[in-house]
């Protein structure tokens, strides 16, 4: 019976940010603007000759993103202000040597499996055998290890249909890979819509039991990115309980209510409002990088699960998913050591990221949502971004 869950770089040739508008001679749309769009242009070539490419899709009305075959990549995303001005509102790099080089630690804009977030230890037992996975996070592993999904080269296949465009993404991870079970086959499709909305759906099969959880690992400006930290963005997380975690950043398995606590955004606060707050759990992440258990009436249902505004620019961010958490980290380790795609330097809180996931360590933690996938299961979640302003 098919069950569905909800659930060492090398040197590289660089490749310049190139200018990608709407292509010449787009049909103009019936509503204003000009038709859905998608194009490719090479991005650069791995130190082992893969070559990288990188997909533009418009949707005719201000949204423009850039997707890297290298890590599922979203590397630029510009949507428009209030006044029509269209700005870029994610963190990312200009050229394919700084993804390889210098992503593997703040993972901007990339897909992450096969485990995102975190498990303690970087072990797990799944019937009755343990498996132990590379620690790359203090005592722990991150993001699917050392060279997780954010790494792997991508197949591509660009999509058009009715008033949207779409990129599907494949990978499969053999058997064993970072010391997972299971050949995984791992499908993910970008979906960019006229009506301002952004959806990622992700799906995975496996031939042996193994434990997945999916993500996108986007940061956040919305007044710009480059432009400064986000703390005056006013966020609301739907959400009334969070899993707080030990030292290290694992959860201590119990789920607590978030009222009385600067984790409280069931209402809008702004982001740097509480941020220093002397609030142990602020104290160990640096700031806000939690998992937050969504309101969600039934497993799997698509649920709001938060929606930021910024002042200046008028721009909105309404974010819903099928997946039981959001992990919300407010660029804590942001340090200015690293250069975006606007030639500024990113520093603390410069960025904010919204992981709609499963909840960190759930392979070893039983009073969490289970993310086992099994052969003839089928893991399948998706996240819609919607963006607007006023």
């Amino acid at each position: 019976m098919k069950r569905v869950l909800s659930l060492a770089a090398a040197a590289v040739t660089g490749s310049a940010l190139v200018a990608a508008a709407v292509p010449a001679g787009a049909a103009p749309s019936r509503n204003g603007g000009t038709a859905p769009s998608i194009s490719k242009e090479p991005f650069g070539t791995l130190a082992d000759g893969t070559k990288v490419d990188r997909y533009t899709l418009t949707n005719g009305h201000g949204v423009r993103v850039r997707i890297l075959t290298y890590g599922g990549i979203v590397q630029t995303l510009e949507t428009p202000d209030r006044h029509g001005r269209e700005a870029d509102i994610v963190l990312g790099f200009r050229t394919l040597k700084d993804y390889v080089d210098k992503n593997g630690g703040p993972y901007f804009g990339a897909l992450i499996g096969r485990y995102a977030n975190r498990i303690a230890k970087g072990r797990f037992t799944l019937d009755g055998k343990t498996y132990q996975l590379a620690i790359n996070n203090g005592p722990n592993s991150l993001h699917g290890g050392l060279k997780g999904f954010n790494t792997k080269v991508w197949k591509a296949q660009p999509i058009k249909h009715g008033g949207s465009v779409a990129l599907r993404l494949d990978y499969t991870s053999a058997d064993g890979e970072e010391h997972y079970p299971g050949t995984l086959k791992t499908t993910v499709t970008y979906t960019l819509g006229t009506d301002g909305r952004f959806r990622v759906d992700y799906h995975a099969t496996t031939d042996k039991a193994t434990v997945v959880n999916l993500t996108n690992h986007s940061y956040f400006n919305l007044a710009g990115e480059g432009t400064g930290d986000v703390y005056g963005q006013r966020l609301r997380i739907n959400a009334a309980r969070y899993t707080p975690t030990d030292t290290t950043q694992i959860p201590t398995g119990k789920i607590v209510p978030v009222k009385g606590t600067p984790f409280d955004f069931t209402r809008p606060h702004a982001i740097g409002e509480r941020i220093r707050d002397d609030d142990p759990q602020l104290l160990i992440g640096q700031g806000y990088d939690h998992n937050f258990v969504l309101n969600q009436r039934r497993p799997g249902e698509m649920t709001e699960a938060a929606r930021v505004t910024e002042p200046r620019s008028g721009r909105i961010l309404e974010i819903s998913t099928t997946q039981p958490g959001v992990q919300f980290y407010s660029g804590n380790f942001l340090d200015g050591t690293l250069v975006g795609t606007g030639g500024h330097a990113y520093r603390q809180g410069d960025g904010f990221a919204l992981e709609t996931q499963h909840f960190p360590d759930s392979p070893n933690q039983p009073g969490f949502p289970s993310t086992v996938l099994r052969p003839g299961q089928a893991f399948d979640a998706s996240t819609v971004y919607r963006f607007s302003a006023r």
